[in-house]
């Protein structure tokens, strides 16, 4: 009974070390595979590491996947995978972050996926990345926010001193399902208004960001969750890369973003 009961746990332990088997096509991404399939109606993203780290912890994408993937093939050669799910037209939406739902769900009772996930909102990903975790505190270890949009009225409202989007300002009232421009402007439920759940669940976050950006202007996003996150006992950390534009995002060494996500996975 014992050399049975002994052989079983090696096997779950050796079957734990091994990457999952998805669906899809299959493809070669930075030269680890990637698989391309749908869930719930939407095209997702899995690239799977050759060996699975124990509790198969993962890195979830926002937006602009495989844009500066450095992070992310340091973080698959310690065994995460990392996933994304195409809705880029949703800029964070209450349907963006059911979609999102959807694919948690997925990911963790279907493929063992760790409960909590290491979420990349870079530029319009962060509102994405924050309303899930506002939504969801309980299912993410941490946040590494680049470039981020924290409130729509900055970008692309343009209502700060961003240039803005008037083609995305109208999309942002059409698929939060606002009647008029006004009714978007007294809106209090975008990243910047809400980080309390954020903050009482004790997730980290990163942010990284470019003092010059006019695209998406610091100090009206990051800035403002800084601030609020700080005053609301929250855990923040800043790179602020001194002149530099919307462009470029992250970091000529981003050893600081592997360091922070590996220091908070199961925590």
């Amino acid at each position: 009974m014992i050399l049975v009961r002994s052989f079983c746990l090696i096997w779950i332990l050796s079957a734990m070390t091994q990457a999952a088997e998805f669906p899809g096509v299959e493809s070669e991404w930075h030269g680890f595979t990637r698989h391309d399939f749908q869930v719930a109606g939407k095209p997702v993203v899995v690239v799977k590491p050759p060996t699975v780290a124990q509790g198969v912890p993962w890195v979830w994408h926002g937006e602009f996947f495989g844009h500066k993937p450095n992070p992310d093939i340091a973080l698959l050669k310690k065994g995460y995978h990392i996933v994304y799910m195409r809705v880029p037209g949703l800029l964070g939406s209450p349907q963006a972050v059911s979609h999102w739902d959807d694919f948690y769900t997925e990911l963790t009772t279907k493929y063992g996926f760790a409960r909590k996930a290491a979420l990349v909102g870079l530029s319009r990903g962060g509102l994405y990345c924050m309303n899930w975790a506002i939504a969801n505190p309980d299912k993410v270890s941490c946040i590494y926010n680049d470039a981020a949009v924290c409130d729509f009225k900055s970008w692309p409202g343009g209502k700060g001193k961003g240039k803005g989007s008037d083609s995305e300002w109208q999309r942002v009232i059409k698929v939060y399902g606002f009647e008029s421009e006004a009714q978007a402007m007294a809106y209090q439920g975008n990243p910047v208004d809400n980080l309390k759940p954020l903050a009482e669940a004790k997730i980290p976050l990163l942010h990284v960001f470019g003092d010059a950006d006019q695209v998406v202007p610091w100090d009206e996003n990051t800035g403002v969750v800084a601030e609020r996150y700080k005053e609301l006992g929250g855990n923040i950390k800043l790179i602020r890369k001194a002149g530099v534009d919307h462009h470029p995002h992250g970091l000529e060494d981003s050893t600081p973003i592997v360091k922070f996500i590996l220091n908070a996975s199961f925590k």
